[in-house]
C-alpha cells in the first residue's frame, strides 16, 4: 500500500514525519519532549520538617519517694539495734536472713521448679548467725556443716527426682545468705563491734549510692550489658571514689587505731565486692526471668534486693579490719 503522506527520510539518525501531513504527530512528540525535559530540571518538593522529638527525662526506674522512705526507717532501725543492745542487732541479721531465704527459694521453686527444703534452712540460718556472734568463725563453720546435712537428709523425704539438683541449690542457698551474714554478727562481737557493722554499712551504701548518682549524671557505656542494663563504667568509679572518701574518714574518726590510707584500701575493695555482689544477683535474677527477689519493700523490692550488695562485702570488711585493727 502506497500512503504520499509518509516518507521515511533518515536525518541525524531519527525517522521523521512531513511537517502538516495527515497524521502529523510531530507537535506532541516535540510537546511531551519538552515537559519531560521540564520535569527533569524541576526540584523534588521538600520533605516536610520532623516534629522535634522531646528529650527523654532519666528516670531512676523505682519510686524514689517510697525507696528513701524505706531506707531511712531500716536504718534507723538498724543504729538503734546497734549501739542499744547487741543482742537485738543480731535478731535483726536472724530476721533480714529467713526472709531472704524464703524469697530466694519461692523463686527458685517458681521459675525452675527448685525444690529447696525451707525448714531446715531457716533453722541452720539463724544457728550460724548466732554461732557467728558467740563463737566466731568457729562456730559459725559447724553451723554450716550441720545445715548442709540437715538439708541432705530433709530432701530425702520427697522422691528422688532431682535430688541432686535439689541439695545443691539448698546448700548454695545456705552459703550465699546466712553464712555470708555471719561475719556481720562477728563484726559485731568485737569490743567496738557496732562501729564496725556501721563503717560496713556505710561503705557498702555509700558505694551503691555513688554509683546511682554518677551512673544517671555520666553513665553512657555499660559495665556488664549482658547482665546488668544498669550498670554503668562511670558508675563503678563513682562507687570507688565515693567508698574510698567515706572509708578514709571511717576509720580515722570512728574506728580505734584506724588510720585513713587503710580507708582508703577499705572503701575500694568494698566498692568492688559491693559492684560484684549486685552483679552476681543480677545474674540470678536474669536466670530466673525475674525483676525483683520480692516485693515486700516499696521501692526497693525485696530484703535479697538490698542484702544482694551487703553479702559479699561482709566478709571483706571483717578480713581488712581484722588485719588493721585486730579482733577487738
Amino acid at each position: 500500500m502506497n500512503d504520499s503522506s509518509w516518507s521515511a527520510t533518515p536525518r541525524s539518525g531519527h525517522w521523521e514525519t512531513p511537517a502538516g501531513g495527515p497524521g502529523d504527530g510531530s507537535a506532541g512528540f516535540a510537546q511531551d519532549a519538552l515537559d519531560a525535559a521540564q520535569t527533569r530540571r524541576m526540584p523534588p518538593e521538600p520533605s516536610p520538617e520532623p516534629e522535634p522529638v522531646p528529650p527523654v527525662k532519666k528516670s531512676a526506674g523505682r519510686n524514689l519517694r517510697a525507696a528513701i522512705g524505706v531506707g531511712v526507717g531500716m536504718g534507723a532501725v538498724i543504729v538503734a539495734s546497734l549501739f542499744i543492745v547487741k543482742a537485738a542487732f543480731v535478731g535483726v541479721v536472724a530476721l533480714a536472713v529467713v526472709v531472704g531465704l524464703w524469697e530466694l527459694t519461692s523463686r527458685l521453686a517458681e521459675k525452675k521448679s527448685i525444690r529447696i527444703p525451707l525448714v531446715p534452712l531457716a533453722v541452720g540460718g539463724v544457728a550460724m548467725v548466732v554461732a557467728g556472734y558467740a563463737r566466731g568463725a568457729e562456730g559459725a563453720w559447724v553451723a554450716m556443716a550441720l545445715t548442709s546435712l540437715a538439708i541432705l537428709v530433709w530432701r530425702m523425704t520427697e522422691p528422688p527426682e532431682n535430688y541432686l539438683r535439689d541439695v545443691t541449690a539448698g546448700i548454695f542457698a545456705a552459703f550465699y545468705v546466712p553464712f555470708l551474714a555471719t561475719f556481720v554478727s562477728m563484726m559485731l562481737a568485737a569490743d567496738d563491734g557496732p562501729w564496725r557493722v556501721l563503717v560496713f554499712l556505710l561503705l557498702t551504701v555509700i558505694s551503691d549510692t555513688g554509683a546511682y548518682a554518677v551512673g544517671w549524671r555520666f553513665g553512657r557505656r555499660l559495665l556488664a550489658p549482658r547482665i546488668s542494663p544498669g550498670k554503668t563504667r562511670a558508675g563503678l568509679f563513682g562507687a570507688i571514689a565515693f567508698a574510698m572518701t567515706a572509708g578514709a574518714l571511717s576509720m580515722q574518726y570512728l574506728i580505734d587505731d584506724g588510720k585513713w590510707w587503710q580507708g582508703l584500701i577499705l572503701g575500694l575493695v568494698a566498692a568492688v565486692s559491693a559492684t560484684l555482689g549486685d552483679l552476681g544477683e543480677s545474674m540470678i535474677k536474669r536466670d530466673l526471668g525475674i525483676k525483683d527477689m520480692g516485693t515486700l519493700l516499696p521501692g526497693h523490692g525485696g530484703i535479697m534486693d538490698r542484702l544482694d550488695s551487703l553479702l559479699p562485702t561482709a566478709p571483706v570488711v571483717w578480713l581488712l579490719l581484722v588485719v588493721f585493727v585486730g579482733t577487738g
